[in-house]
């Protein structure tokens, strides 16, 4: 099923939105975050038990930061749901609004400090439930990415996807770990994430954060973690892929 939404704020969107997703038995397979004319629209593919469904779409329907939604299926139209029925709230709202009132609070916190972010981030890392944990970190990852794009990056023209990583990826991560280019890849050596003997690639806002310092390329990219030391590579490996 993918879900459309429209909403007229980005922060915290995705955490808020994702999380429910996951309350109701769902997993998410791929997002995306853009820009329209009627303000930020969020797509999201998700995957989960047919039972759970209309309970799903009526909580992300009826979301206080939703203002339009459609719910489309591979063989069917578009169900929209109208904006007037948004007066009940969400069942996942209350976890949902505790994540997101953390990470909303930790942004000043890491743009103060850092580079010296991973104290904090770590701590957060251990204190989220696992279930949220994939989503708050990669999200407040392109929020930090989108911050550092904005503050070292604003004026670097690039004139394609590898261009972008070299001239900007590259050097805003080499900020914070050990990163090298291999190819199209970007390799860290030292992700403060990993954890041996875990299953399961973990470098999220690491990830997340790659795709905040790219979101304003010409071209939308995917960044995907194809390895990680948490798994017992010998290093942690991004790929970007056009969204």
């Amino acid at each position: 099923m993918e879900f459309r939404v429209v909403s007229d704020r980005r922060e915290g969107l995705l955490l808020t939105l994702g999380q429910a997703v996951i309350a109701h038995g769902f997993a998410l397979l791929r997002q995306r975050m853009a820009g329209g004319e009627d303000g930020v629209v969020l797509t999201m593919l998700v995957r989960g038990p047919q039972q759970n469904l209309a309970t799903l779409e009526e909580c992300v329907s009826t979301h206080p930061l939703v203002t339009s939604f459609e719910a489309t299926r591979p063989d069917a139209a578009p169900v929209a749901t109208p904006p007037s029925i948004a007066h009940h709230r969400c069942a996942a709202t209350p976890p949902c609004a505790v994540d997101s009132r953390r990470i909303e609070a930790l942004v000043p916190q890491l743009t103060h400090d850092y580079p010296n972010i991973f104290v904090a981030l770590l701590e957060l890392e251990r204190e989220l439930p696992e279930a949220h944990r994939e989503l708050a970190l990669s999200e407040l990852g392109h929020r930090i990415g989108a911050w550092v794009q904005a503050r070292d990056f604003a004026g670097v023209e690039t004139t394609s996807t590898c261009d972008a990583i070299r001239r900007i990826a590259l050097p805003a991560m080499r900020q914070i770990v050990q990163a090298q280019l291999q190819g199209e890849a970007l390799h860290v050596s030292d992700s403060p994430f990993c954890r041996r003997g875990e299953h399961g690639p973990c470098c999220h806002f690491l990830r997340g954060m790659l795709g905040g310092l790219l979101a304003g390329s010409a071209q939308p990219m995917h960044v995907v973690e194809t390895r990680c030391r948490n798994d017992g590579a010998d290093i942690c490996a991004f790929a970007f892929r056009t969204a």
